[in-house]
């Protein structure tokens, strides 16, 4: 049986997720893992399918895994790195495991300390801070029934 080709596609959904905010080769490297026709990637059959470089390749590598997206996997054997979209990712993409989300709120706090509690700053950090302390208790719940409601595969 002969594999569609999805590069369009994958082209495509790499312009929607720029147009959403992501670089240009981050959102190329999510597409090929969601697009993904094996268990996992490597950064080299990465780089080569994309025709773009190591390096953009490593930093989207390490911002996709930053915000919970990818994970390396084992792979007995290999001498490379392998990555895999991890399973549940778009929930943990909005859950307290996304380290990016965390910084958020920690650099907030940390600002608040900084401009002082009554500067103008302060006021701006402080609902930054509050929104991502808020989305940290009212996730958990939301994801909760995300999970109930899946189903099961």
């Amino acid at each position: 049986m002969e594999l569609p080709d999805t590069s369009d596609a994958a082209e495509r959904m790499a312009l929607t997720l720029t147009q959403g905010g992501l670089q240009r080769a981050t959102a190329r490297v999510l597409a090929a893992f969601l697009f993904a026709e094996t268990g996992s990637l490597t950064a080299p059959q990465i780089a080569e399918r994309l025709a773009i470089s190591s390096g953009s390749v490593s930093s989207a590598i390490k911002m996709l895994s930053t915000v919970g997206l990818i994970e390396p996997v084992p792979a007995p054997g290999s001498r490379r790195e392998h990555y895999r979209l991890r399973d549940g990712a778009w929930a943990t993409l909005m859950s307290t495991q996304n380290g990016m989300v965390q910084a958020m709120f920690e650099a907030a706090e940390r600002g608040i300390e900084a401009a002082g509690p009554d500067s103008p700053a302060a006021g701006r950090l402080t609902e930054m801070r509050d929104f991502y302390a808020f989305m940290f208790r009212e996730l958990p719940a939301l994801i909760d029934r995300w999970h109930a409601e899946r189903p099961q595969g």
